[in-house]
């Protein structure tokens, strides 16, 4: 019995690392040692996930072969073994398998992934719109479907940051968006390219000055996520994190109602100009 139990304790140990790192990943950010990827909480993010397991197959069974395959060749035509080497210079039936088959893996790869491009791309039925636009260094977001607030959103120093708050994550005002809604996001900069990355969403797309970038996002669960901008965008690159609290629609209404006030009223002070889903601005 002794024996069984010390056999079986690094098994136990390992299940239950895996267990507190899957935990860990649920937080709607990535921890050290995580195994995986963040858990997916929107449509997209699932298959993308699915999409990631696929290919984990597909590679995994590649090396193993082609591993197995050199191991075999430089057994069965050592110099020991193979003393007086073949003349045989071409195979047909060979050289049509090492062609066909990696078309065939190519093909199995890009229907799914054209898939997942086009699903990801389109915003169907969107009920509200959010534009982010990326500055040297920190994010703003605007909101022309409640209100046309904007608001700046920048990282949280060492010295500001709460308990529970991430190092280099977390910010001073967070992007607030309703559980279970199908949201358009808009995405542009005003200086040079950035990025707006979230995993647990699915989302790593460009903000490009003078254009506008389309995606949209329906997260499923409730909570706090957080990204960063994923484009080398100067020496604060890696200080403008993305901060956004997916929260119930009953509070996300009471939520803008009062950002509305308050956005608007530091528009009026600050005399900021807000742009709307199409880039026009309005003093």
């Amino acid at each position: 019995m002794t024996a069984w139990r010390i056999l079986l304790a690094p098994m136990a140990l390992l299940g239950t690392l895996v267990t507190s790192l899957s935990a860990q990943a649920d937080h709607g950010m990535a921890h050290p040692w995580q195994m995986g990827l963040q858990e997916a909480v929107t449509p997209v993010a699932r298959q993308i996930n699915d999409f990631h397991n696929l290919l984990l197959v597909i590679i995994t069974v590649i090396a193993v072969f082609v591993t197995l395959l050199m191991l075999y060749v430089m057994v069965k035509f050592s110099a020991k073994n193979n003393p007086t080497p073949r003349t045989t210079t071409h195979n047909t039936l060979l050289e049509v398998l090492w062609t066909a088959i990696p078309i065939v893996i190519l093909v199995v790869i890009a229907i799914p992934s054209f898939k997942l491009l086009y699903y990801a791309d389109s915003t169907k039925d969107a009920e509200m719109t959010i534009k982010a636009v990326g500055h040297q260094w920190y994010w703003s977001y605007e909101y022309p479907d409640n209100g046309e607030f904007t608001f700046d959103a920048a990282m949280l120093e060492d010295e500001e940051l709460e308990p529970g708050q991430p190092r280099l994550l977390a910010t001073d005002e967070a992007v607030v968006i309703p559980v279970n809604t199908n949201i358009r996001l808009l995405i542009a900069a005003d200086d040079v390219l950035h990025a707006w990355a979230m995993p647990a969403f699915g989302i790593k797309l460009d903000g490009v000055p003078g254009r506008l970038n389309e995606t949209w996002v329906r997260v499923e669960k409730e909570g706090t996520y957080y990204g960063q901008c994923s484009e080398l965008c100067g020496t604060g690159h890696g200080f403008m994190p993305i901060m956004v609290k997916v929260v119930s629609k009953e509070a996300f209404a009471t939520w803008a109602e009062k950002a509305k006030e308050e956005y608007a009223s530091l528009h009026e002070k600050t005399g900021v100009k807000l742009a709307d889903a199409n880039g026009k601005t309005a003093e």
